[in-house]
């Protein structure tokens, strides 16, 4: 049976891209997968796909998750949009 959240369209446990974007630097990636294993003991590789930009000054990191509920994104998204070294959370 799958859980739907009230204030959601999601009905979890689903599939979940999440886009970070920052200066493409070992401190941010690590940063970045730090918080993920906070909520997941282990992603595959498969889950993470980067992308640099045109002059390889950043990166973005799609990560996709087996989201469970509505508060694991928002306590996710909280995390990510209050590090220092992420620039953006999509």
């Amino acid at each position: 049976m799958s859980n739907t959240d009230k204030t959601s369209s999601l009905v979890f446990p689903c599939e979940f891209p999440i886009k970070i974007v920052g200066k493409a630097d070992l401190e941010f990636q690590g940063e970045v997968m730090a918080i993920f294993r906070k909520y997941f003991t282990s992603l595959p590789e498969s889950a993470i796909n980067m992308a640099y930009s045109k002059g390889n000054k950043y990166l973005s990191l799609t990560v996709t998750i087996d989201a469970q509920s509505q508060e694991q994104l928002d306590a996710i998204y909280r995390d990510l949009s209050s590090n220092q070294h992420i620039l953006m959370v999509l």
